[in-house]
């Protein structure tokens, strides 16, 4: 697997603890830093990359839970499963804010990550709220400034 795939990944699993915790995402991510340090054997290390998805996530947080709870037909954020509600964060911030990822990229593995950790129907709800925020990205990007 690619090291920006496994990056999102670890992003993905510092986002879910997170929110399975109730915590800060920044105090998950400072433990998974911690622990890679001292248990080289048994806890990955966290990269650069993961850290920049996972503190942009941060500093985003509410606008993007603003932006799900908008546009997710049918789907309360509170009500929507927890592994999609946070592959569906980090797919959006990415999307939507970092430069660098092609859009169908960051889409493609969003949808990816929802085809590993969530279930039948996860991909084509992910791909779908996920397109429709490429669609509206300028919009996006635009009320931001």
């Amino acid at each position: 697997m690619a090291a920006r795939s496994n990056a999102r990944k670890r992003a993905f699993q510092i986002l879910f603890e997170a929110d399975q915790r109730d915590v800060p995402v920044r105090e998950v991510l400072a433990d998974w830093i911690r622990h890679s340090r001292s248990d080289t054997d048994r806890q990955p290390a966290v990269n650069e990359f993961t850290m920049e998805l996972v503190e942009g996530y941060a500093d985003k947080v509410d606008r993007i839970d603003d932006l799900i709870a908008t546009y997710a037909v049918d789907w309360d954020l509170d009500r929507m499963p927890v592994v999609d509600r946070n592959i569906v964060r980090l797919g959006a911030y990415e999307l939507i804010w970092v430069d660098d990822t092609p859009d169908a990229v960051a889409i493609d593995e969003a949808v990816q990550l929802a085809k590993e950790f969530s279930t039948d129907e996860s991909p084509s709800f992910v791909n779908g709220l996920l397109g429709r925020f490429k669609d509206l990205k300028p919009k996006l990007r635009r009320s931001e400034s």
